[in-house]
């Protein structure tokens, strides 16, 4: 790991916010990637890709070394604990439903905090998850509608060079985001990004549109989404804030 990475990482663990004077929670102060998985709206069946969360922590510890949680937790989007840590994934391949008010206020905090969440859809070919996972978004964030990412953006560089994000699925190969000011905050999946890397006991949990290559595609793809929300975006200017949160927070603005 070169010495900038490094940095950042140590940065990561010992990030925390404060408001209006008073403490607050902080994002990640163990400073490991933690992919938690929301819960919020309708209760979506994952069908064994619990595993793929696990499994997004092993290849990130695997390939860069950078801290992660192997354990998967669930988290409550109206619960005061998703604002403990930066990331989570938002999964589901039925109609997510609608969001209750305290699931909107819990929401709109954690993006507030600089938050990023990962909407993955289960069933890409159906599309019915990620459709309505997109609906109540727009209720959190009425001014900034998802947009396409374009094919420079550090989120395809972070750790690998990207050209085109699959998963279990192809999808439309490119990526769409909510960006507020220069920070992604949710990013919307296409391709079953928890199906490519589950496992369901010593082998793969579901097979792959293209067999290894394109598993290996997947497990490049998750490790850059773990490094971007570690690193932020200092592949692009090389700015190492001492408070990793507070700087994404301040990306949006």
């Amino acid at each position: 790991m070169d010495p900038s990475r490094r940095l950042v990482l140590k940065a990561a663990s010992l990030g925390v916010a404060a408001l209006s004077g008073a403490r607050a929670l902080a994002f990640g102060e163990a400073g490991a990637f933690n992919p938690r998985l929301l819960t919020g709206g309708a209760r979506q069946p994952l069908a064994g890709r619990e595993t793929g969360a696990s499994r997004w922590s092993w290849e990130l510890v695997r390939r860069t070394s950078a801290p992660a949680r192997l354990v998967v937790s669930r988290v409550a989007a109206d619960r005061p604990d998703l604002c403990a840590e930066p990331f989570a994934i938002w999964a589901g391949s039925t109609d997510a439903g609608t969001l209750s008010a305290s699931e909107l206020r819990g929401l709109s905090r954690f993006f507030a905090l600089g938050g990023l969440l990962v909407v993955d859809d289960s069933d890409p070919e159906n599309g019915v998850f990620g459709r309505s996972a997109r609906r109540e978004l727009a209720r959190v964030l009425p001014e900034s509608p998802p947009v396409r990412l374009d094919p420079s953006h550090v989120l395809f560089k972070t750790y690998y060079i990207i050209d085109r994000p699959v998963g279990r699925a192809l999808g439309s190969g490119s990526v769409e985001a909510i960006v507020r000011g220069k920070a992604a905050q949710a990013i919307f999946l296409d391709i079953d990004l928890l199906g490519a890397l589950a496992r369901g006991g010593d082998s793969w949990a579901f097979d792959v549109a293209g067999g290894y290559a394109h598993r290996e595609q997947a497990a490049r793809l998750a490790v850059n989404i773990a490094m971007y929300v570690l690193c932020s975006d200092y592949k692009d200017d090389q700015v190492h804030a001492p408070w990793l949160m507070r700087r994404r927070a301040g990306l949006r603005r």
